[in-house]
């Protein structure tokens, strides 16, 4: 059965560092996969841009915009930005909705997204609240949302902060991403207004695949990506 896989992010790199490789597994595998960011990170995460003589805040906007695209390409996936501002990201009511909006539309199987503290990054928090709650309106009852007919709430994972130990971050899920690694390299590389966060997120992939073969996982995986379930998971049989 082909997935729908839905990536929220704060910033329009977000979604690369942290989730790169399992959209890349989800498109490989004939699913479907789509990133929405709240904000292009024009103020907090395009410091690279704003070293160019004469650089705007519409010029890193369109910047940002075509390296998201570019990389989610790379990823077989498409792009959206909700230009929501960022630092500080601020999800209001019509925010909230259009997000629960862009949930019910995709129909995603599963939504990544941030965990819910991050004491050096405000915004990915707040996309963490705005997510969990648009989640829920997207299926519930007497909202807006819901007049068009049944909606099953996706399964909601968090992806892998860059301070893990300082965001509340246990990772209980491991995927193999070693068959999809140099996409996720592709698509990491699009990234220059970021590009000091390319060998980090490279160096994680492998010590992730170091805990994911230790926790009995293939002895072939090279490359991992870690993330968080929040929703429970049915099973029939331990």
């Amino acid at each position: 059965m082909s997935r729908r896989m839905l990536v929220v992010g704060a910033h329009s790199a977000d979604f690369v560092w942290r989730a790169g490789g399992a959209i890349a597994v989800t498109t490989a595998a004939g699913g479907t996969a789509h990133v929405l960011a709240l904000s292009y990170g024009e103020q907090g995460e395009s410091g690279e841009l704003w070293k160019e003589p004469g650089m705007t805040v519409e010029r890193v906007k369109e910047e940002r915009a075509g390296e998201a695209e570019r990389a989610a390409a790379h990823l077989g996936a498409s792009f959206e930005g909700l230009d929501l501002g960022d630092y500080p990201l601020i999800v209001d009511k019509d925010g909230l909705n259009g997000i629960a909006a862009k949930i019910r539309e995709f129909a995603p199987d599963v939504l990544l997204t941030h965990t819910d503290r991050d004491p050096f990054n405000p915004d990915h928090a707040e996309a963490y609240f705005a997510v969990e709650k648009a989640r829920a309106l997207a299926a519930g009852a007497g909202t807006a949302s819901a007049f068009g007919g049944p909606f099953e709430p996706p399964e909601l994972l968090l992806f892998e902060p860059h301070q893990p130990e300082l965001c509340n971050f246990v990772p209980n899920v491991f995927l193999d991403i070693t068959a999809e690694i140099e996409q996720k390299r592709a698509a990491m590389a699009e990234m220059k207004a970021q590009s000091h966060l390319v060998s980090y997120y490279d160096q994680l992939a492998a010590r992730r695949a170091n805990h994911a073969r230790r926790s009995g996982g293939a002895k072939s995986i090279e490359f991992a990506e870690a993330f968080q379930r929040v929703t429970p998971q049915v099973v029939d049989a331990l």
